[in-house]
Protein backbone atom coordinates (compact mmCIF):
# COMPACT_ATOMS: atom_id res chain seq x y z
CA UNK A 1 0.00 0.00 0.00
CA UNK A 2 1.44 3.35 -1.05
CA UNK A 3 1.94 5.93 1.71
CA UNK A 4 0.30 8.92 -0.01
CA UNK A 5 1.65 11.45 2.49
CA UNK A 6 5.20 10.18 1.97
CA UNK A 7 4.71 10.31 -1.79
CA UNK A 8 3.53 13.91 -1.62
CA UNK A 9 6.47 14.78 0.63
CA UNK A 10 8.94 13.22 -1.82
CA UNK A 11 7.38 15.09 -4.73
CA UNK A 12 8.39 18.33 -3.03
CA UNK A 13 11.97 17.43 -4.03
CA UNK A 14 11.00 17.43 -7.71
CA UNK A 15 10.74 20.49 -9.91
CA UNK A 16 7.27 21.45 -11.11
CA UNK A 17 8.36 20.55 -14.63
CA UNK A 18 9.43 17.06 -13.54
CA UNK A 19 6.17 16.43 -11.64
CA UNK A 20 4.15 17.51 -14.66
CA UNK A 21 6.24 15.26 -16.90
CA UNK A 22 5.67 12.24 -14.65
CA UNK A 23 1.92 12.78 -14.64
CA UNK A 24 1.77 13.35 -18.39
CA UNK A 25 3.78 10.24 -19.17
CA UNK A 26 1.78 8.11 -16.74
CA UNK A 27 -1.47 9.17 -18.41
CA UNK A 28 -0.26 7.50 -21.59
CA UNK A 29 1.22 4.35 -20.06
CA UNK A 30 -0.35 0.94 -20.60
CA UNK A 31 0.01 -2.71 -19.66
CA UNK A 32 -2.63 -3.70 -22.21
CA UNK A 33 0.28 -4.40 -24.55
CA UNK A 34 3.71 -5.69 -23.65
CA UNK A 35 6.76 -6.75 -25.63
CA UNK A 36 9.08 -9.75 -25.37
CA UNK A 37 12.42 -10.27 -27.11
CA UNK A 38 13.77 -13.79 -27.39
CA UNK A 39 17.54 -14.33 -27.27
CA UNK A 40 18.31 -11.29 -29.38
CA UNK A 41 22.04 -11.44 -30.13
CA UNK A 42 22.81 -7.81 -30.93
CA UNK A 43 22.64 -5.83 -27.69
CA UNK A 44 21.72 -2.58 -29.39
CA UNK A 45 18.58 -4.20 -30.81
CA UNK A 46 17.16 -5.08 -27.38
CA UNK A 47 18.09 -1.64 -26.07
CA UNK A 48 16.43 0.05 -29.02
CA UNK A 49 13.26 -2.00 -28.50
CA UNK A 50 13.19 -0.82 -24.87
CA UNK A 51 13.50 2.76 -26.05
CA UNK A 52 10.55 2.30 -28.42
CA UNK A 53 8.49 0.82 -25.58
CA UNK A 54 9.13 3.93 -23.50
CA UNK A 55 8.35 6.24 -26.42
CA UNK A 56 5.03 4.55 -27.20
CA UNK A 57 3.90 4.06 -23.59
CA UNK A 58 4.52 0.34 -23.06
CA UNK A 59 5.23 -0.02 -19.34
CA UNK A 60 6.52 -3.60 -19.23
CA UNK A 61 9.18 -5.34 -21.33
CA UNK A 62 10.10 -9.02 -21.19
CA UNK A 63 13.55 -10.26 -22.17
CA UNK A 64 14.15 -13.98 -22.66
CA UNK A 65 17.83 -14.85 -22.21
CA UNK A 66 17.88 -18.61 -22.63
CA UNK A 67 20.95 -18.49 -24.89
CA UNK A 68 22.21 -14.91 -24.87
CA UNK A 69 22.53 -12.94 -21.64
CA UNK A 70 23.84 -9.36 -21.73
CA UNK A 71 23.40 -6.07 -19.95
CA UNK A 72 21.16 -3.43 -21.46
CA UNK A 73 23.08 -0.87 -23.48
CA UNK A 74 22.34 2.37 -21.63
CA UNK A 75 23.55 4.56 -24.47
CA UNK A 76 21.07 3.02 -26.91
CA UNK A 77 18.22 2.76 -24.42
CA UNK A 78 18.75 6.47 -23.63
CA UNK A 79 17.58 6.03 -20.02
CA UNK A 80 14.49 4.04 -20.99
CA UNK A 81 15.51 1.29 -18.55
CA UNK A 82 14.69 3.72 -15.72
CA UNK A 83 11.15 4.28 -16.87
CA UNK A 84 9.93 0.89 -18.15
CA UNK A 85 9.70 -2.28 -16.06
CA UNK A 86 12.12 -4.93 -17.26
CA UNK A 87 11.27 -8.60 -16.65
CA UNK A 88 14.04 -11.12 -17.38
CA UNK A 89 13.36 -14.79 -18.11
CA UNK A 90 15.93 -17.57 -18.40
CA UNK A 91 13.57 -19.95 -20.21
CA UNK A 92 11.09 -19.08 -22.94
CA UNK A 93 8.57 -21.65 -21.72
CA UNK A 94 8.48 -19.94 -18.31
CA UNK A 95 7.95 -16.57 -19.99
CA UNK A 96 5.12 -17.91 -22.13
CA UNK A 97 3.43 -19.55 -19.15
CA UNK A 98 3.67 -16.38 -17.05
CA UNK A 99 2.34 -14.13 -19.81
CA UNK A 100 -0.60 -16.39 -20.56
CA UNK A 101 -1.45 -16.53 -16.85
CA UNK A 102 -1.55 -12.71 -16.89
CA UNK A 103 -4.11 -12.85 -19.69
CA UNK A 104 -1.90 -11.94 -22.64
CA UNK A 105 -2.38 -13.50 -26.03
CA UNK A 106 0.97 -14.42 -27.60
CA UNK A 107 1.58 -12.56 -30.85
CA UNK A 108 4.45 -13.92 -32.95
CA UNK A 109 5.84 -11.19 -35.19
CA UNK A 110 6.85 -13.41 -38.08
CA UNK A 111 5.50 -14.30 -41.52
CA UNK A 112 3.20 -17.32 -41.35
CA UNK A 113 0.61 -19.01 -43.52
CA UNK A 114 -2.13 -17.83 -41.15
CA UNK A 115 -0.68 -14.40 -40.41
CA UNK A 116 -2.58 -11.21 -39.70
CA UNK A 117 -1.53 -8.00 -41.43
CA UNK A 118 -0.77 -5.11 -39.10
CA UNK A 119 -3.75 -3.00 -40.20
CA UNK A 120 -6.06 -5.96 -39.47
CA UNK A 121 -4.84 -6.56 -35.92
CA UNK A 122 -7.47 -6.46 -33.15
CA UNK A 123 -6.05 -3.97 -30.63
CA UNK A 124 -8.77 -4.67 -28.05
CA UNK A 125 -7.10 -7.97 -27.11
CA UNK A 126 -4.48 -7.88 -24.36
CA UNK A 127 -1.33 -8.86 -26.25
CA UNK A 128 2.37 -9.60 -25.90
CA UNK A 129 4.37 -9.04 -29.09
CA UNK A 130 7.28 -11.49 -29.41
CA UNK A 131 10.37 -10.55 -31.43
CA UNK A 132 13.00 -13.18 -32.20
CA UNK A 133 16.68 -13.55 -32.97
CA UNK A 134 18.17 -11.61 -35.85
CA UNK A 135 18.86 -14.64 -38.06
CA UNK A 136 16.85 -17.59 -36.73
CA UNK A 137 13.75 -15.66 -35.70
CA UNK A 138 11.40 -16.96 -33.01
CA UNK A 139 11.84 -20.39 -31.47
CA UNK A 140 9.48 -23.27 -32.14
CA UNK A 141 8.22 -22.94 -28.54
CA UNK A 142 6.92 -19.43 -29.27
CA UNK A 143 5.50 -20.42 -32.65
CA UNK A 144 3.68 -23.38 -31.10
CA UNK A 145 2.27 -21.18 -28.31
CA UNK A 146 1.30 -18.25 -30.52
CA UNK A 147 -2.34 -17.17 -30.63
CA UNK A 148 -1.69 -14.84 -33.54
CA UNK A 149 0.96 -14.30 -36.23
CA UNK A 150 1.49 -10.65 -37.09
CA UNK A 151 3.04 -9.38 -40.31
CA UNK A 152 4.08 -5.90 -41.44
CA UNK A 153 3.10 -5.49 -45.11
CA UNK A 154 6.16 -5.00 -47.36
CA UNK A 155 6.35 -4.29 -51.06
CA UNK A 156 10.09 -4.01 -51.69
CA UNK A 157 12.81 -6.55 -52.49
CA UNK A 158 13.80 -6.78 -48.83
CA UNK A 159 11.83 -9.48 -47.03
CA UNK A 160 12.49 -8.51 -43.42
CA UNK A 161 13.20 -5.57 -41.12
CA UNK A 162 15.56 -5.15 -38.20
CA UNK A 163 13.67 -6.16 -35.03
CA UNK A 164 13.99 -2.72 -33.44
CA UNK A 165 12.49 -1.15 -36.58
CA UNK A 166 9.71 -3.76 -36.63
CA UNK A 167 8.95 -3.12 -32.96
CA UNK A 168 8.73 0.64 -33.49
CA UNK A 169 6.40 0.29 -36.48
CA UNK A 170 4.11 -2.17 -34.71
CA UNK A 171 3.98 -0.29 -31.41
CA UNK A 172 3.28 3.06 -33.05
CA UNK A 173 0.41 1.53 -35.00
CA UNK A 174 -1.26 -0.50 -32.24
CA UNK A 175 -0.93 2.13 -29.49
CA UNK A 176 -2.38 4.83 -31.75
CA UNK A 177 -5.38 2.64 -32.51
CA UNK A 178 -5.70 1.53 -28.87
CA UNK A 179 -6.09 5.11 -27.68
CA UNK A 180 -9.00 5.57 -30.08
CA UNK A 181 -10.97 2.78 -28.39
CA UNK A 182 -13.12 3.02 -25.26
CA UNK A 183 -11.51 0.10 -23.44
CA UNK A 184 -9.67 0.66 -20.13
CA UNK A 185 -6.12 0.59 -21.48
CA UNK A 186 -4.45 2.92 -18.97
CA UNK A 187 -2.69 1.93 -15.76
CA UNK A 188 -4.88 1.64 -12.67
CA UNK A 189 -4.72 4.47 -10.15
CA UNK A 190 -2.71 2.27 -7.77
CA UNK A 191 -0.27 1.33 -10.55
CA UNK A 192 0.21 5.03 -11.28
CA UNK A 193 0.98 5.71 -7.62
CA UNK A 194 3.49 2.86 -7.57
CA UNK A 195 5.22 4.24 -10.66
CA UNK A 196 5.30 7.76 -9.29
CA UNK A 197 7.09 6.46 -6.21
CA UNK A 198 9.41 4.25 -8.25
CA UNK A 199 10.39 7.08 -10.60
CA UNK A 200 10.97 9.45 -7.68
CA UNK A 201 13.27 6.84 -6.11
CA UNK A 202 15.27 6.74 -9.35
CA UNK A 203 15.36 10.52 -9.64
CA UNK A 204 15.80 12.08 -6.18
CA UNK A 205 19.26 12.05 -4.65
CA UNK A 206 19.59 10.80 -1.06
CA UNK A 207 16.19 9.13 -1.39
CA UNK A 208 16.77 6.71 1.50
CA UNK A 209 17.92 9.45 3.87
CA UNK A 210 14.91 11.62 3.00
CA UNK A 211 12.53 8.73 3.71
CA UNK A 212 14.30 7.95 6.99
CA UNK A 213 14.07 11.57 8.14
CA UNK A 214 10.41 11.69 7.13
CA UNK A 215 9.48 8.72 9.30
CA UNK A 216 11.56 10.04 12.19
CA UNK A 217 9.48 13.22 12.05
CA UNK A 218 6.22 11.39 11.36
CA UNK A 219 6.25 8.16 13.37
CA UNK A 220 3.43 5.73 12.67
Amino acid sequence: MIDIQLLEHLEEFLTDKRREKFNKVLSGRTKHFTVATEDVYQLHNTSAVMRSCDVFGIQEVHIVEEVNSKSIDGEIAMGAQKWVDLNRHHHVKDALKSLKEEGYQIVATTPHTNDCLLHEFDVTKKSCFFFGRETEGLSQDVLDSADCFLKIPMTGFTESLNISVSAAIILQDVTTKLKQTDIAWQLTENEKLEKRLDWIKKTVKSYDQIVERYYESNPK
